[in-house]
């Protein structure tokens, strides 16, 4: 197809300067960062606005975000592509491990699995992305998660593993 020929679509990204959330990273728990970003104080990844989600629930070990499935989504096979559903999940049970833990800790995902149950598109209308942690530890933390429509229909969910970073809390000298 001509480019000229076809609608071309035009999209604009704006995001904040992220230097000022990474020193509120050491100075706050995980859930106190986590609802910063919530109640808009702190600025949101940008990650978030590239792909556009948004978190609308932080609690300790449960983390919630919307997605408006877009065209601009699409993978060639006009489909959300796989990597969006599978980078908010990612973001969901990560944000779950993160709002447990005390200022100074910190995580990354180690190991992340994901299954997709049905496909999405911009049709699909507005997906709700839950996180909830399994497990916490003290160098590891597992979270799972779901990707459901309005009417509570899965279309993705998954499980990770993270580790955990930064020094644990000592008691009496023993770490």
């Amino acid at each position: 197809m001509d480019r000229e020929a076809a609608s071309v679509r035009r999209r604009v990204v704006e995001w904040e300067d992220q230097a000022a959330s990474a020193r509120l990273l050491r100075e706050l728990s995980g859930l106190d960062f986590l609802t910063g970003i919530l109640e808009g104080r702190i600025p949101g990844p940008p990650v978030a606005q590239l792909l556009g989600f948004a978190f609308t629930e932080v609690e300790a070990g449960r983390v919630v975000m919307a997605l408006d499935p877009a065209e601009f989504h699409y993978n060639p096979l006009s489909t959300v592509h796989g990597g969006v559903a599978a980078t908010l999940l990612d973001s969901v049970m990560a944000c779950a491990v993160h709002s447990t833990l005390p200022a100074g800790r910190g995580y990354t995902t180690l190991e992340i699995k994901i299954n997709y149950v049905r496909a999405i598109t911009a049709a699909t209308g507005r997906l709700r992305a839950e996180g909830k942690t399994i497990h916490v530890g003290r160098q590891a933390a597992m979270a799972e998660g779901r990707l459901v429509d309005a009417e509570g229909r899965l279309y993705v969910h998954g499980t990770t593993t993270c580790i955990i970073l930064g020094a644990p809390e000592t008691s009496k000298g023993v770490a």
